[in-house]
């Protein structure tokens, strides 16, 4: 497995569907629409937590990909097969994705299981037990929380149509921003 470093920034993202995680591990990508992506996605590493549909491996971070780079594109473009879709029209970030790696031992959640993103360091992803000891306090949250981003440009130049109709909701929860 490629090292970790304790300074590196690692993107937690909520992964729904077992084909997408066969996505990020046969092609090399993951997909976070615009409108409700974190405040950056600039990070080295994206790790994943699983849902129920991943049945015994479900409510936990099993695996991580180092983020190699970004594009924009239309879920239509990326998703088509799914050309009928709402959003097929809708601008999504794909994350170029390293080799899908499984991580030690998983992370379990105990009790936390209701985020979208969150962020965290390489150290306390080597560290962490459950979870909810990924949370970044402070210093970084500043930094992460309080930087412009690739998302706010887009948002800003976009049309309330082109960002889906009004579907924006609290992005400090999807971002992980908020205060302990």
């Amino acid at each position: 497995m490629e090292e970790i470093y304790p300074e590196d920034l690692i993107l937690v993202a909520v992964m729904k569907d077992p084909r997408d995680l066969e996505i990020a591990r046969v092609l090399g990508w993951y997909r976070i629409l615009v409108q409700t992506s974190p405040k950056t996605i600039r990070v080295d590493w994206i790790a994943f937590f699983l849902t129920s549909a991943f049945g015994e491996e479900r409510w936990s971070v099993r695996y991580i990909a180092k983020a190699l780079g970004h594009e924009l594109l239309t879920r239509g473009v990326l998703l088509r097969e799914e050309s009928d879709h709402p959003w097929t029209d809708e601008p999504y970030f794909k994350i170029l994705l390293g080799p899908l790696l499984e991580l030690p031992r998983p992370i379990p959640a105990e009790k936390w299981r209701r985020f979208t993103f969150l962020y965290t360091t390489g150290e306390r992803l080597t560290q962490a037990n459950d979870v909810h000891d990924l949370r970044v306090l402070h210093p970084l949250r500043v930094i992460v929380c309080g930087s412009s981003s690739a998302r706010d440009q887009i948002v800003n130049m976009a049309s309330p149509h082109q960002l889906g109709k009004g579907r924006m909701k609290n992005k400090a929860t999807h971002w992980g921003c908020v205060e302990p």
